[in-house]
Order: C-alpha cells, then sequence, then structure tokens
C-alpha cells in the first residue's frame, strides 16, 4: 500500500437510523457497507450504541460474517461492550463517550480522568488482537493518556473545525484547524497512529486531509445524506476522489 494514501472509513450507522425510523429491515447496513467496499471505502464503522438506537446486536453480526475491510467497531467503555468486542475480535475497537441524552457523539472521550480503568478495560482488547483507538479532542493531555493506557491509535474529533467552518467563523475555524495539525503531530511522536473524523464534508475534507500524519478518516453522516440525492456509491467514490487529490497535492507541493 502507498505509505502517503489516507485511508477512508466509512460509518453506515445513519442507514440504520433510516432503517428503524419506521421499522423493518430496509435500508440494510451491510447492504450500505459492501456498496462502501466497492467504492473506495477502506474500512467501515459501526457503533453499537447502548440503546441500540442505530446499529443492532444482528447488524455486527452481518457485518462480522460478510466484510472482506476492516470493520471498526465503536463501542463506549462498558462491560457488555467489552464482551460483545471480545466475542466478535473485530479489527479495530474505537471507545467513545456516550450519553443516552445527545444526538450524536458530542466529544472526545474524558480518558486523563479515568486512566487506570481504561487501561485494565483495553488491556483484553489488545490481547486478542484488536486495535484499540481513543476518540478524544486534540488535546495534549488527552493524547498522554492515550499513549499511557496502551492505545494503538487515536482518533482526533474535526467535529469544532466543521462547525466553525459551517457557520463562518474563519477565526475558529482556523485555530481549530492549526490545533488538529499540532496534535496530529504530538500524536505520532509518541508512536500513535493518528485517525480524524467527525462532521466532515466535501467543504471541509480537503484541509483535513493535508495533515500529513493522518493515516485515516472516518466519515458517515454527511454520506448517507449525500447519498440520498446522488447514491452511496456516487458519494462515496467522490469524497474519496477529494481526499487522494488534496493529498497528492500536498505531497507535491512538498516535494517542491
Amino acid at each position: 500500500m502507498d505509505k502517503h494514501k489516507l485511508r477512508l472509513g466509512v460509518n453506515i450507522d445513519h442507514v440504520a437510523t433510516v432503517r428503524n425510523a419506521r421499522g423493518g429491515s430496509n435500508p440494510d447496513p451491510l447492504r450500505a457497507a459492501k456498496i462502501a467496499e466497492l467504492s473506495g471505502a477502506d474500512g467501515i464503522t459501526a457503533h453499537l450504541r447502548e440503546d441500540r438506537r442505530h446499529i443492532t446486536d444482528s447488524d455486527i453480526d452481518a457485518l462480522v460474517e460478510h466484510l472482506k475491510i476492516p470493520l471498526n467497531f465503536e463501542m463506549a467503555a462498558t462491560d457488555e461492550m467489552q464482551k460483545i468486542a471480545l466475542k466478535y475480535r473485530p479489527h479495530a475497537v474505537c471507545l467513545v463517550p456516550e450519553k443516552r441524552e445527545e444526538r450524536t457523539t458530542e466529544g472526545g472521550l474524558e480518558v486523563s480522568k479515568e486512566e487506570n480503568r481504561l487501561a485494565h478495560f483495553i488491556a483484553p482488547l489488545n490481547e486478542v488482537g484488536c486495535r484499540v483507538s481513543i476518540f478524544i479532542a486534540a488535546d495534549q493531555s488527552q493524547i498522554e493518556s492515550a499513549a499511557r493506557i496502551g492505545a494503538s491509535v487515536v482518533e482526533l474529533h474535526t467535529g469544532a473545525y466543521c462547525d466553525a467552518y459551517a457557520e463562518d467563523l474563519n477565526t475558529k475555524a482556523n485555530l481549530e484547524l492549526k490545533s488538529l495539525k499540532e496534535m496530529a503531530t504530538f500524536a505520532k511522536s509518541l508512536g500513535l497512529e493518528v485517525h480524524a473524523g467527525h462532521g466532515l464534508t466535501y467543504d471541509t475534507v480537503r484541509a483535513v486531509a493535508v495533515i500529513p500524519e493522518l493515516v485515516e478518516l472516518n466519515i458517515g453522516h454527511f454520506l448517507v445524506g449525500e447519498a440520498i440525492f446522488k447514491g452511496l456509491d456516487t458519494a462515496i467514490s467522490e469524497m474519496r476522489l477529494l481526499m487522494d487529490n488534496a493529498r497528492k497535492n500536498a505531497l507535491v507541493e512538498s516535494l517542491g
């Protein structure tokens, strides 16, 4: 694989949200995942929440059985979810904060407040071969904590940058982007693999994709929304192209 390639993880949670709004079996998240496989996705992300508001246990069953590309299993750091992850042993487990009242994951995990618990929580996952990722804000103390507890990967929360960009708050957007760049560099210096995601769109992905330390972007809600208008395959292919071109152009510029 090209060492400069930026991987695309496609989150299929909101295909399940549409299905669950009415009940029944359509649209099928597995079908979406298979389309993503054929459209340039390097992995599939699915978040099994405590309240099962979108992805369900049977969805995870189907994804584990039929996917040919890696599954990134997002979950809260609870005993129930740990047992499920140890049962399936997905390629990657991403720990995220979770509140019943939130519409989506609102911020990064506060690793520094519970290092000891999380270190013991992820140890069995590491032992069975899961790559453990921690979804955190672009904050130095959280990154240091993630490294200390034995995580392999940090996923930096891009939501603050995307929100500021959408609201035309240019100064704030630039500051958030600067923080993402600095913390990606810092995380890599500690030996962590660096991913990013949350709220990324066609308009915001370029500026993030050019950060050289980033290895993977995880994008979901926007792609599912675009799929309503242009089809999931086209939506993903366009995102893949934007990411590839941004990374390629940045590489050319860096070489002079």
